[in-house]
């Protein structure tokens, strides 16, 4: 058996002397103890010398990857091939490799992998005529070209201009702000009314750089960097201004600081259009999706587009606001919707009732375009293209209504209404101010609320049934005393034929309502109203119609004897009264005499 074993200086193969010494791999490492030991279990048959550091990297490198390099195969095919023996590697790829290419019979296992550890333990003395400095000097060479290589090509790092770029940005602004704000605090000693009347930062400072001192105010031209109307109005402030006089020294530092200002603001142009072209070079999708600057701060928060890939939407949709994500989750209060994403032109044209949505849209489909840039082989942005598109519509639809239905889009056009933010502005009541005691009600306002059963006439007579209607009515003249009591009777029993209709009543109820009322008719009910209270009782219930005559006869006897006693009553008062008129008469004519 044959050993394949790779150093920095080049590659070793050795013959394998007893085999079964790989059986025991728990004691082999005793075996290997010194020099001479191990010469008596493996014995170097042929070591190739790498020619320099670019093909020891181009041997490395195709190893870590599991390829076969060139001077490999050429050395396998000189020493190995006629043999026919089987080769023990120590990466399974390479000897897969080795074996699709030259059909060699490779072996990697457990014990292989001890037999190399063991190799390696004893590498000086088994490499005869190697001296000790120049393999050291060689790991060390071909470790440092080995790093360069992978930082050079390695797909991670190319990002990390992106991430500089944005950082750098970030800060710049921060400093511009600082600086502005330093230069109207400083120049408002001497020219306070400057600071309103110009409100853009760069043109503040050019216009501080070019007058100096108020007093040249009028003789400076400004129409290069103001419009007439506001340099009218800055050299009309300088003639009245209220400011401090201040010396040459002060305004010349002031001019240094506008100097400044300047190129700092230019250098922030220059190094956002770098970026720009860099974002859309490297993540074309994202770009359209998002925009420069919120993809670019993605891709820095998450360390690079990679690791962006790597996130799910959600994760996407809420980066940046982890602090607010946790201090929820702690208070178990309601999660945030976005985070970063929150900058970008799609949520913020969208009312503040569907920003929800529209971060969670923007962020499923930037998750998409962003793997798309990281691992895809084009370089277009037609993929970020087309979602923008349809979430622009998909927005249009939220903000005007879903008037796109199959069927009644008339009525949901007519029914739809435009969502309007609501203030909400509450105002406070005057009268909760009021100390006084609450006023009682007044008699006429108890008066109008009295007279319930004017209103409750026009809902009886729409209760009367067609039959009532049908039976013609006898008029009779009735006292007034009279009259009242028999309407709320009246009433009373069309009450209770109503709540019969709309409740089911059991026999036994339904004989004892009718006793009842009809107790109650004998007293004060005359015969018309009689009847029709019969007629209530009958539809109401399913009573037979025997008992029904008879019940009608009984109320007709009660009702004629109640007229006989009134016949009665009236004759005794109409007597009493015309006696009474002839004592009256006699008496007068005695007083007469």
């Amino acid at each position: 058996m044959l050993v394949l074993f790779e150093t920095p200086a080049g590659y070793a193969i050795f013959k394998l002397l007893d085999e079964n010494k790989l059986a025991e791999v728990d004691n082999l490492f005793q075996d290997f103890e010194t020099p001479e030991t191990a010469s008596k279990i493996v014995k170097l048959k042929h070591f190739e010398k790498f020619a320099d550091t670019t093909e020891a990297l181009a041997a490395t490198t195709a190893a870590v990857e599991g390829k076969l390099s060139k001077s490999l195969k050429k050395i396998l095919k000189k020493y190995c091939f006629e043999l026919q023996e089987q080769l023990a590697v120590a990466d399974a790829k390479l000897g897969n490799a080795i074996k699709d290419k030259l059909s060699l019979s490779c072996i990697s296992n457990t014990a292989i992998q001890e037999l190399m550890r063991c190799i390696r333990s004893q590498i000086d003395g088994l490499l005869a005529g190697l001296p000790k400095k120049e393999m050291t000097a060689m790991a060390l060479g071909l470790a440092h070209s080995l790093s360069r290589y992978k930082l050079k090509f390695s797909p991670d790092k190319i990002d990390t201009m992106i991430v500089q770029a944005v950082c750098l940005l970030d800060d710049l602004d921060k400093e511009l702000n600082n600086y502005v704000m330093r230069c109207r605090e400083w120049y408002g000693w001497h020219f306070p009314e400057l600071g309103k009347i110009v409100t853009d930062n760069v043109a503040f400072v050019k216009t501080v750089k070019i007058i100096g001192t108020r007093e040249n105010t009028v003789n400076s031209d400004l129409s290069d960097i103001l419009p007439e109307d506001v340099e009218e109005k800055v050299k009309e402030a300088a003639e009245i201004s209220m400011g401090t006089e201040i010396s040459d020294d002060d305004i010349l530092n002031i001019q240094h600081l506008c100097d400044q200002v300047i190129e700092i603001s230019q250098y922030r142009s220059q190094l956002y259009d770098y970026l720009k072209a860099r974002m859309m070079a490297m993540a074309p999708n994202l770009t359209v999706l998002v925009g420069e600057l919120v993809g670019a701060r993605l891709i820095s928060h998450a360390g690079s587009l990679i690791n962006l890939a790597k996130h799910p939407a959600s994760t996407v949709q809420i980066l940046g606001a982890e602090k607010a994500l946790f201090r929820a989750l702690k208070t178990k209060k309601d999660t945030p919707k976005y985070g970063l994403i929150y900058h970008a032109q799609l949520v913020g044209q969208a009312s503040v009732k569907n920003k929800g949505k529209m971060s969670r849209m923007l962020a499923a489909k930037a998750a998409l375009a962003t793997r798309v840039d990281a691992l895809g082989e084009d370089s277009n942005f037609d993929l970020g293209a087309e979602h923008k598109v349809k979430l622009e519509a998909r927005l249009r639809i939220l903000e005007e209504g879903n008037l796109r239905r199959i069927s009644g889009t008339g009525k949901a056009k007519a029914k739809f209404e435009k969502y309007q933010s609501k203030s909400e502005y509450l105002q406070y009541p005057a009268s909760a101010d009021t100390t006084l005691p609450s006023i009682k009600r007044r008699h006429s306002e108890i008066e109008d609320k009295k007279p319930l059963s004017e209103d409750k006439k026009p809902l009886i007579e729409e209760i009367m049934t067609k039959q009532d209607e049908e039976v013609p009515k006898k008029k009779k003249k009735r006292q007034n005393t009279e009259s009242a009591d028999e309407s709320m009777i009246h009433q009373d029993a069309i009450q209770i034929k109503v709540e019969d209709e709309i409740t089911p009543v059991t026999k036994k109820k339904k004989k004892k309502a009718k006793v009842e009322i009809s107790e109650e008719a004998s007293t004060s009910v005359t015969e018309d109203q009689q009847l029709e209270v019969s007629q209530t009782f009958d539809e109401a219930s399913e009573v037979t119609e025997e008992q029904t005559k008879k019940k009608k006869k009984k109320i007709k006897q009660e009702v004629e004897n109640e007229d006989v006693e009134k016949s009665e009553e009236t004759t005794l008062f109409s007597s009493d009264t015309v006696s009474s008129e002839k004592k009256k008469k006699k008496k007068k004519k005695s007083q007469d005499e």
